[in-house]
């Protein structure tokens, strides 16, 4: 007997088992009904074991076949996988990608980005769903996804882009009137507008950089919504206080238009994510956009690794119930 397994045959048995039939499985694989009849026979006769009662009108797996019926029938989707695979990176990337952004991220850092990606990359078509919530990738068939976000352990596949910091922030013209907030707990007198589309609550975790001491806060405001764009107008305004990623807030910091607060705590810091289901290959067309994605948000200017000092505190007159 050879020494070499008979990957033809196990292949041809699991998906013979898959699809319950000889004649299903033969149409699945492009062959005749004799070939896989004559596969699975001989496999058989290798084994040493019946994998299938076959009668005129019914087959059904034996218990040694469906012992080995999982396995053959990984067999046949890492071979198909491994030579879809091989075609791809064998010429220019090409092809549809599915891709989920977060919605603010999304219109401000990747839409922009898209065009010299279909300049490199003429061959690749993209559908892009651009939405805060979080998409099943495996469930509703995308290739990849961006997200933002302190990631748990799954079945996916998580390639870390860059740290993202969050910050709470108010404008120059609320902290001059209300005063800046010198430990969370003083935000109980502040309007603190919250984003609320998340899985859980909307809470504020913050720990001290120094004394490592914890804290948590619900904010309370005349805003909620689903969109921390649609919660910025308000702050700008001077009308409160809310908690934005560092990819919003570092283009309102260098224009002086908001100020971060309580500088001396931080939130929990999550990170910009290229992610993948582990349940396939990766082709040549996903792994281009996972490249080039790297290249240009790793280091981007969304990074507000230079903001100014706050400001010395002040005494202000409290914001809620405030004449």
């Amino acid at each position: 007997m050879s020494k070499l397994p008979d990957f033809e045959g196990l292949a041809m048995f699991g998906k013979v088992a898959e699809e319950g039939s000889f004649a299903a499985a033969a149409t699945a694989m492009g062959v005749s009904v004799a070939t896989v009849s004559r596969a699975v026979t001989r496999l058989e006769e290798r084994l040493g074991g019946r994998l299938f009662n076959r009668t005129s009108r019914r087959l059904a797996l034996t218990d040694y076949g469906r012992s080995l019926a999982e396995r053959a029938a990984k067999i046949y989707v890492d071979a198909e996988e491994t030579e879809d695979f091989a075609r791809e990176t064998s010429s220019r990337p090409r092809g549809l990608i599915k891709l989920a952004v977060p919605l603010s991220f999304g219109a401000r850092w990747v839409a922009p980005l898209l065009p010299e990606f279909f300049r490199t990359y003429p061959d690749i078509a993209v559908d892009l769903y651009a939405g805060d919530a979080q998409v099943d990738l495996i469930g509703e068939g995308f290739d990849a996804a961006l997200r933002i976000a302190v990631m748990e352990d799954s079945s996916l596949v998580a390639r870390l882009i860059a740290p993202v910091r969050r910050f709470v922030v108010a404008s120059p013209g609320y902290l001059s009137r209300y005063g800046r907030p010198q430990h969370p707990h003083d935000l109980g007198i502040h309007q603190c507008l919250s984003y609320v589309n998340r899985n859980r609550h909307d809470v504020w975790r913050f720990t001290h950089t120094k004394s490592g001491e914890e804290c948590t806060v619900s904010p309370t405001g005349m805003l909620r919504a689903t969109s921390v764009e649609a919660l910025l107008p308000s702050v700008l305004a001077g009308l409160a206080i809310t908690e934005i990623p560092e990819f919003i807030a570092a283009q309102y910091f260098r224009d002086k238009q908001l100020e971060p607060v309580l500088a001396d705590w931080r939130l929990p810091e999550g990170g910009l994510y290229f992610v993948t289901p582990t349940a396939r290959a990766r082709p040549a067309k996903v792994s281009a956009l996972a490249d080039f994605f790297i290249s240009k948000l790793a280091a981007a200017e969304w990074k507000a690794d230079s903001i100014a000092a706050p400001k010395p505190p002040s005494r202000r007159k409290r914001h809620k119930g405030a004449s």
